[in-house]
């Protein structure tokens, strides 16, 4: 696509050269962008990440994101460097930012976890999507991936969009005791794959 390959370039991680292209992503069900790393062949590499400022870019040891997408790029770049990283612009679970914070607030004042944090405020556990990740990754002309995710919600995005996905689970272990409890409630509330390891493992379930 001649769009991708006015946006091809270098960059450097871990001391190591990754060719990358870059392309939005969007439609009525969200927005983000697509990063193509190398040449990706049936069968590669595929991270679909939703934003998290506070793990990503801040570092917080509250969370499993930023380790999560660390790891997916060590994987990618320990195959070569071909894959694809979707980032979509879904903070705090599709709600933005302020409500993250908001439910983040009315955990630390009541102890209760994200899930009931956002109910008590009036919002869904998870308003995000991602087929708009998964048809833009069709569009590459992929018939399978090996999609990185303890997510089924995933799976399923990019089986819709008619891929063949082995589900590669992203196992981290939590920085703090926070981090720990907000593993843990997403392990209770949400359904992982058969035979996944728990959390006592160092799993990371539903991201």
């Amino acid at each position: 696509m001649k769009e991708l390959q006015a946006t091809a370039h270098s960059l450097f991680r871990n001391g190591r050269e990754l060719r990358v292209r870059v392309t939005e992503v969007r439609d009525e069900t969200g927005i983000g962008h697509m990063l193509i790393f190398g040449e990706p062949v049936d069968g590669c590499l595929v991270r679909i990440h939703s934003r998290c400022l506070y793990g990503d870019v801040l570092a917080s040891q509250d969370c499993d994101c930023g380790p999560e997408l660390a790891l997916a790029m060590d994987l990618i770049q320990q195959e070569g460097g071909q894959g694809v990283l979707f980032y979509l612009e879904q903070e705090g679970r599709g709600e933005g930012l302020e409500v993250k914070a908001m439910g983040l607030h009315i955990g630390e004042e009541t102890g209760v976890d994200t899930f009931d944090a956002y109910r008590a405020l009036g919002h869904p556990d998870d308003r995000r999507t991602y087929d708009h990740a998964a048809f833009a990754l069709a569009a590459l002309g992929l018939r399978s991936v090996r999609l990185m995710t303890n997510n089924p919600d995933k799976v399923a995005a990019v089986e819709r969009a008619g891929l063949a996905v082995t589900a590669v689970p992203l196992v981290t272990e939590p920085q703090n005791e926070r981090a720990a409890q907000y593993m843990e409630a997403k392990a209770k509330r949400r359904t992982t794959y058969p035979g996944h390891a728990g959390i006592g493992a160092g799993s990371t379930p539903a991201n």
